[in-house]
């Protein structure tokens, strides 16, 4: 389970660990590019985010209540300071997150369901 998480986490195929898992921002290659496994069964869906949610919420906002600048400064100053450092702390988890998920994937062996048939 560590392997598979540890992998993902670094963005590297969770199978072999050296090639690459994205091919972009959050793209999966569907299959990988050093071993050939297909990455692409590993269905991540709404995980990622909640989890990076769930991060940066309770590990980074929750323990900033604390800090006493957050009460005294005025308001504007207080979002444009933290906003923009919340949202760059945000967009540079989501793909590790999500390397992390598909990970997880690989090691319990959850593959993703068939996609449905579309209806006419």
């Amino acid at each position: 389970m560590l392997t598979g998480l540890t992998r993902g986490f670094q963005r590297k195929c969770p199978n072999c660990g050296q090639g690459h898992l994205f091919k972009g921002y959050l793209k999966v290659r569907p299959n990988c590019d050093v071993c050939g496994h297909d990455n692409g069964q590993y269905r991540a869906d709404d995980a990622p985010p909640y989890f990076t949610i769930l991060i940066v919420g309770h590990i980074i906002i929750g323990p900033m209540l604390a800090f006493n600048f957050i009460w005294t400064w005025p308001v504007g100053l207080v979002l444009g300071l933290t906003l923009p450092t919340l949202l760059m702390l945000t967009l540079a988890l989501l793909p590790l997150v999500k390397g992390a998920v598909i990970g997880f994937h690989w090691a319990a062996q959850i593959k993703g369901a068939p996609a449905e048939p579309t209806r006419p």
